[in-house]
Parts: structure tokens; sequence; C-alpha cells
């Protein structure tokens, strides 16, 4: 288990961590969200002793990481998948970590397999793509067999194929009981595989939580409802105090009421129904409530469309 309490860094006079608290529990995959420039990377070098904080301690199953003798046995983190030595095989990158941490080399092979590089484990990793140089990384991180893993934006550079991939590995792990913190932009992939989420803005804590609670707090849940006759069932469904909005030809969108209490007024009223259906927005959305005026960088929406060419003489339009 991690347990972070009343992290804060400044540099300068700019706070990046200002305050921070939460827990990441083991046999789950916490995710960690917040903008561009709301402290997540800063939090992480905090946490493996990279960066000193002014006031705060992280403790990794009790212990601070610089009180750990054999950190790569317990640890595993990649925070930047660039850090390695181009002059290097990746095979022979992975060697030197395995040697200087008493790990056999026997080891190198085996996760050079499970991240997918035994075929390319001799080339140097100048000549490897960003997606390489991430299972590369995450080849590191395994060496030790470590109970804990770090990952700072793991699926940068991977394909779909890819991006598939560390989720999974990143699951296999957290039901394996280990603890696992991974930050991340694709909020996609973070609602695929994510148990907890940790969300920060502005280098504080916004929410903490399992995935389901935050995008109830956050998001609408609404019921589907598909019928023959809706305008008729609609205002059955109105006298529940309910708000209901069309959907399409046959259908609407019901807020206010539970999936049950449609299901048992449509059975009262001899309504047929051809859909009934709970419906969630997406953690996108639960996001970007939570996270709105937390951004350092915002967008000032789409821009206007280029005016038209000016006709020709051909064109055929009027002068």
């Amino acid at each position: 288990m991690i347990e972070i309490r009343n992290l804060t860094k400044r540099f300068g006079r700019i706070v990046a961590v200002d305050d921070l608290s939460f827990d990441v529990h083991p046999g789950r995959v916490t995710g960690f969200l917040g903008p561009n420039g709301s402290g997540k990377s800063t939090t992480m070098r905090c946490m493996l002793g990279l960066d000193r904080p002014q006031q705060g301690t992280t403790t990794f199953d009790g212990k601070r990481f610089t009180d750990i003798a054999t950190p790569l046995f317990e640890i595993g983190a990649l925070l930047d998948a660039g850090y390695v030595h181009p002059g290097r095989s990746g095979r022979n990158h992975l060697r030197w970590v395995a040697a200087s941490n008493g790990i056999p080399a026997s080891r190198v092979d085996e996760v050079l397999a499970l991240v997918g590089l035994s075929e390319v484990g001799g080339r140097k990793v100048r000549g490897y793509s960003l997606g390489m140089r991430q299972r590369l990384g995450l080849a590191g991180v395994l060496l030790g067999d470590p109970h804990t893993v770090i990952l700072d934006e793991p699926a940068n550079g991977l394909d779909p194929e890819g991006v598939r991939w560390i989720r999974d590995v990143l699951v296999h792990l957290a039901r394996g009981g280990r603890t696992v913190l991974v930050s991340s932009h694709l909020l996609s992939e973070v609602s695929l595989m994510a148990d907890d989420l940790v969300v920060v803005g502005r280098g504080r804590l916004i929410e903490q939580g399992p995935v389901g609670s935050f995008i109830d707090r956050y998001a609408n849940r609404w019921v589907r409802v598909r019928t023959p006759n809706p305008a008729a069932f609609a205002e059955h469904v109105r006298r529940t105090g309910a708000t209901v909005q069309p959907s399409g030809p046959d259908g609407m969108d019901v807020q206010g009421v539970s999936i049950e209490q449609v299901g048992e007024l449509a059975a009262r009223h001899g309504v047929v129904l051809h859909e009934l259906s709970p419906q969630s927005a997406t953690l996108e959305d639960a996001y970007l409530q939570a996270t709105a005026g937390t951004e350092q960088f915002r967008s000032g929406g789409a821009p206007p469309p280029p005016p038209p060419p000016p006709m020709g003489p051909d064109s055929g339009g009027t002068r």
C-alpha cells in the first residue's frame, strides 16, 4: 500500500503540489488523473525521492523509498521511457540494470519475452520507436517482480494493440495482489482498467475513490426507454416527478427515477417496452466536470472556418 501524506513541493513561488494526501491500495489499479500542470509527475518524483518536497511523506507498506535496501524488488517505476543509453542494446540495458541489483541474467530474456521485444533485444536503443522504448521501460520495471508498480503515461507512443496490451498487463498485475498506480491522459483506457481514481488539480486533491462513485458524483445518469407509444407513457412517467426528454421517434430519456421504478410503472399500465436500459455519461465527462477551472492551459474553442475562396470569372456566380 502507498500512503501519501501532506505532500508539498514548491519551485520558487510556484506551488506544484499543495498539501496532497491519498492512498493507493493493493489488488487494484489506481488511475492518477489531472490536467497538464496539475502536479502528477512532480508527485511521482517526490514519492520516489527524485525531488525533495518541502513537507510531507510517502511510504510503501510503511517504509520510505530511501529506506528500502533493494527497491527494484519492491517498487518498479517508469516515469520517462527516454532515459536509456542510446548506444546500448535493449538486452544489454536490462543486463546492466539486473547486474546492479543482483538479479539473475536469465530474468532479462524472461521480461523481454513478456513485453514482446525478444526479436529486437539485440538492437541498439537509438533505433527503437517510442512505443518500443515504453515496452523496454516496462521490462525494466518488472525485472525484480515488484509488489508495487508506478507508471507515468505508459501507453504513450503505443499502437492500439500495444495500448490494449499495457492495459491487460496492469490489470493482471493488480489481480495478482500488486499495488498499481498509473498516470494517463487516455481516459477511455483508464475507464477500462482502473478500479480507483485519484484526481488532482493545481496540486491539490479533487477526488479519491472508486471509478463508479466518481462518475456518480460528477456525471449524469438516466434511463433510456423505447416504446411504441412514447407520448402516452411519458405522461405516466412525468406524474412521478421525473423529467423526460424525447430520444428518437420511439424513445425517451428519463431522469429522477430508477430503472426499476420505470419498469414497474410500465407493467402497471400495460405498456410494451422495446428498450429499458441504464445510461451514464462517460468518465471523460465526469473528469471534465470535476477539473473545470483547474487547467493550467485552456483552449479558446474551435477556430472559425476559413472564408470561402473568391469566385472567379467562370464560377457561375452573380457579380
